[in-house]
């Protein structure tokens, strides 16, 4: 274990979150975005997206081989965490929307707008905020603690 292992920790959580946060404003921008891209010849509306997280594992590292090795696998500490996938939202439907002016109403008037849900995006935009804030609190925490523990040598 490094003496910079939970700067590496927190920092990738710190970039994690910073995604997260450009993915909901995503989002929130394309909220009311009817053609977003074409499909089978017809536009289809924004989808949400997700991003999908999950700790980054030791891997193949020297530190990991040596834990093994001397019987300590199960207190390998983590790495942080990546980002899987950025994916998008097939569940939710469309909504529908009653527009019978709007150049891309169907014959009945209906409108398909995104599945972007506004209260949902804000607090998928609080939650990745906190994280960040929480992140930046530990990094700094580390920081003086590394600070502190070269002026004792002084």
């Amino acid at each position: 274990m490094s003496i910079f292992s939970s700067m590496e920790t927190t920092g990738s959580a710190l970039t994690a979150q910073r995604l997260r946060m450009d993915v909901v404003s995503s989002n929130l921008a394309n909220i009311d975005t009817t053609r977003a891209k074409k499909v089978n010849g017809e536009w289809e509306p924004y989808r949400r997206k997700t991003v999908t997280l999950t700790a980054q594992d030791s891997g193949s590292s020297f530190s990991s081989y040596l834990n093994a090795a001397i019987g300590n696998s199960d207190r390998s500490t983590g790495r942080g965490v990546k980002v899987t996938s950025i994916n998008e939202d097939t569940e939710t439907d469309f909504k529908l929307v009653y527009d019978p002016t709007d150049p891309d109403a169907d014959q009945d008037g209906y409108v398909k707008t995104s599945n972007v849900d506004s209260l949902k995006e804000m607090t998928n935009l609080m939650s990745s905020t906190r994280s960040y804030e929480a992140n930046v609190t530990a990094f700094n925490a580390n920081k003086s603690m590394l600070s502190k523990a070269l002026e004792i040598g002084k």
